[in-house]
C-alpha cells in the first residue's frame, strides 16, 4: 500500500487505470477528543458537523460523490447511490464518479472491480458477514466472470490481534473444512469448556473468495490495533471509523 498526501493510503493491485480507490486514516479532519482527526462515521456519537466536514472534505478531494450505507453486519449489495444511506454491508456501481464506500475499525473492508474497468464494489466485512456469504454476494451482483475480477483486503484486526471464541471458528468450518488453518489456540480462559481462538480474517476472506472463483487476491497487509494510524474499536471502544472507496474516474 502506497502513502498519499493527508494521510491517505492507495491500495496495491493491479486495477485498470479507470479504477481509482483510496484508504482513510486518522490524519487530517476536524474531530476532536476520542474522535481526533478524519472520522467518518455518523453513528458513533461524533459532532454530526464535524463528520459531516470531514465527509465534505474526502468528496471534493477526489471530485466524487461517496455512497454511504447503514452498515448492519449482513449480507445485503446495494447499487451504490449518494443520498439518504440503505441498509447494506456492501455497494456496486458501473457509474463514474459515485464512489462504493464502507466504514470500519477492526472490521475487513474489501475492494472489487472487474479487469476491464466497467465495476467496482467494496464490501464491509466483520466476522458475521464474512461467515454468512457477503464476499459471495458482492461478487454474485457485480455480474462478471470470477477470473475477471480482482479484490483486495484492506486494513483489518489482524491475525495476531483477532481473539473469537469457539462459535466463530464453528461459523467457517462448517462451510469451508480448510478454514481451520485460519485458526490457532488462543490462551486459556479458565472456564471449563470456553476455548479461545485467534483467527486469521485475511486467509478466510481468501478462502471465501476463492470458493467462487476469485483468486486474484491483493492486499491484508495492515492490523488496524497495531497500527495507530487507524481507528480501532478492540482498542479503543469510543471511537472513529475510517472508510476504504472505490469508484471509476470519469
Amino acid at each position: 500500500m502506497n502513502a498519499l498526501g493527508a494521510g491517505l493510503l492507495l491500495p496495491d493491485w493491479p486495477a485498470p487505470a479507470r479504477v481509482a480507490a483510496c484508504v482513510t486514516t486518522r490524519a487530517g479532519g476536524v474531530s476532536t477528543g476520542p474522535y481526533a482527526g478524519l472520522n467518518l462515521g455518523d453513528h458513533v456519537g461524533d459532532d454530526p458537523h464535524a463528520v459531516a466536514s470531514n465527509r465534505e472534505w474526502l468528496s471534493a478531494l477526489y471530485g466524487i460523490r461517496p455512497a454511504w450505507l447503514k452498515q448492519v453486519h449482513g449480507v445485503a449489495v446495494a447499487q451504490a447511490s449518494p443520498g439518504t444511506p440503505v441498509e447494506a454491508d456492501a455497494s456496486w456501481s458501473s457509474t463514474p464518479g459515485i464512489a462504493c464506500a464502507v466504514m470500519t475499525a477492526d472490521c475487513l473492508p474489501v475492494l472489487f472491480c472487474d479487469r476491464a474497468g466497467t465495476r467496482v464494489a467494496a464490501a464491509h466485512a466483520g466476522w458475521r458477514g464474512l461467515a454468512n456469504g457477503v464476499l459471495e454476494a458482492t461478487v454474485a451482483h457485480l455480474a462478471r466472470p470470477p477470473e475477471q475480477l480482482l479484490a483486495w483486503l484492506g486494513p483489518a484486526i489482524g491475525p495476531r490481534q483477532f481473539e473469537v471464541g469457539a462459535e466463530v471458528r464453528s461459523a467457517f468450518l462448517v462451510r469451508h473444512a480448510e478454514a481451520e488453518a485460519a485458526f490457532v489456540p488462543g490462551q486459556a480462559t479458565g472456564v471449563p469448556g470456553q476455548t479461545k481462538f485467534i483467527a486469521d480474517i485475511y486467509a478466510l476472506a481468501r478462502i471465501r473468495l476463492a470458493s467462487v472463483g476469485v483468486t486474484a487476491v491483493y492486499g491484508g497487509g495492515l492490523c488496524t490495533i497495531e497500527d495507530t494510524r487507524f481507528y480501532s474499536y478492540r482498542r479503543a471502544n469510543i471511537t472513529g471509523r475510517f472508510a476504504s472507496l472505490v469508484w471509476l474516474s470519469p
